[in-house]
């Protein structure tokens, strides 16, 4: 029976190279997948093309293909990613430069677009915002600045049948990225092969995200203890045609695989296991089994899917607010009492200052920033070492947001003593929200370059 080996090479936009790097030379790869778009990062990446149309897609491509590049012709590994973000014709473009640099040859590259829907999202603002309904998206119209399909992979697919070694697109669905050659290599489509493209979608999700199916997310020490963190390897999925299939790593890789690492991974970011909505299937993750076969091996079954969505969900990516932020620390005795004093300093001064803001949020850094004063008290010691002030706040108007950190750093000579190591930023803010379009709202093209 034919099976394949696909790896991960990143979770994340900034994910780090060398687990891809030992995946690519150790793991007996037949594909590597570098999944490193986020709700927000794309439309970071078209703010970065509003600035300069050469740029936009991942910051960290041309890093990533250097290393990559050689091992991928030595080795006969085919690469797909989604580091195109907002401009994957430029990354393409930028890879070709890169292996012809090298002195590489015979490389063809695919770049697969079609996601960026923007200059016809006019047809579309009666849609209700799914984040914020009743609001209709015309509501927002002035503020969008990008509006990105989740493509499935009919466009990896494609890449793949007319021979590409390097498959860069935009938004697609994370799990895509992994369907997409097993799509090509078994022929699966999500009309007939209801178990496969469940087993497929399952194979995607546990790769998407890079070292937290190996033990990154999953540690906690004294609690469930994982090896090697600092070497973590990233895993490997080795799937049949039948769509069984098993998950691994680099045995000297650190970090591990076992029913619970994938059981954590499996959740994560899944709002109906029953009904997991991609653009490629509906995949059904209710009576998936893990079951460890060997150290670090894990054979995953009975997933299974209902067929092809009717819409795609498209991320809309608009201009929100402001944020104006500033951090100071206070240590030393009674520094609880003295940071308080300092928040209810900057309270006054932004009332006298005139500052205008939506929202006012005020902590405790090391008391109350991550879980606020009702579940905190309940942890707090009787009397803290340290203490890091953080004031921010929303804001319509950025010199009201520049006034934020100002004040706080005022607190250096105008505040409590002690106060040190202030910091202060003011950050314009780009939300996203989501609707759905038809399937016929999108148009993927593939183009190729060679090497």
């Amino acid at each position: 029976m034919k099976k394949i080996r696909i790896g991960s090479g990143a979770g994340y936009a900034g994910d780090r190279i060398e687990p891809a790097v030992e995946l690519m030379e150790k793991g007996n790869l037949d594909y590597i997948i570098f999944e490193c778009l986020a709700e927000r990062t794309i439309a970071i990446g078209q703010m970065d093309k509003l600035k300069n149309p050469k740029k936009g897609y991942n910051q960290l491509l041309e890093y990533r293909m250097e290393k990559i590049l050689p091992i991928l012709k030595k080795n006969n590994i085919k690469v797909i990613t989604n580091m195109g973000s907002a401009n994957p014709v430029e990354a393409a473009n930028v890879t070709a430069k890169l292996a012809h640099e090298a002195n590489l040859s015979d490389i063809k590259i695919a770049c697969v677009t079609g996601d960026d829907i923007l200059s016809d999202i006019a047809d579309y603002y009666n849609n209700n915002i799914l984040e914020l309904d009743p609001c209709s998206l015309g509501e927002i119209k002035d503020k969008i600045v990008s509006a990105n399909v989740y493509m499935g992979c009919e466009g990896i697919v494609e890449a793949l049948e007319n021979g590409a070694d390097i498959v860069i697109t935009g938004r697609v669905s994370d799990p895509a990225l992994t369907i997409g050659p097993l799509c090509y290599e078994f022929g699966w489509n999500p009309d007939e092969n209801i178990y496969e493209m469940g087993q497929a979608t399952l194979a995607g999700h546990l790769l998407e995200c890079g070292g937290q199916a190996t033990g990154g997310y999953y540690a906690d020490p004294g609690y469930k203890d994982v090896p090697g963190l600092e070497r973590l390897g990233f895993p490997i999925v080795e799937i049949g045609e039948d769509g069984e299939f098993f998950v691994t790593k680099v045995p000297e890789a650190g970090g591990l695989v076992t029913e619970d690492t994938l059981k954590e991974q499996t959740i994560y970011e899944i709002h109906d296991p029953k009904a997991y909505m991609t653009p490629d299937v509906i995949a059904d993750f209710s009576h998936v089994k893990f079951e460890e076969i060997a150290k670090d091996m894990v054979k995953a079954s009975n997933a299974t899917s209902h067929g092809r969505p009717e819409t795609y969900k498209v991320s809309i990516g608009y201009r929100d607010c402001y944020i104006g932020e500033g951090e100071i620390s206070y240590g030393g005795s009674n520094a609880m009492a003295r940071a308080r004093l300092a928040a209810d300093i900057i309270e006054k001064r932004l009332k006298i200052v005139g500052c205008e803001y939506d929202e006012l949020k005020i902590e405790y850094i090391g008391f109350n920033s991550l879980y606020g004063n009702k579940i905190s008290a309940g942890f707090a010691p009787d009397s803290f070492s340290e203490i890091r002030l953080r004031v921010a706040a929303r804001t319509r108007d950025k010199k009201d947001a520049d006034h934020i950190g100002n004040e706080v750093e005022a607190l250096y000579t105008s505040g409590p003593a002690g106060g040190g190591g202030a910091t202060k930023k003011t950050s314009d803010i780009v939300s996203i929200c989501s609707i759905f379009v038809p399937r016929s709202a999108v148009d993927i093209k593939v183009n190729y370059l060679e090497v």
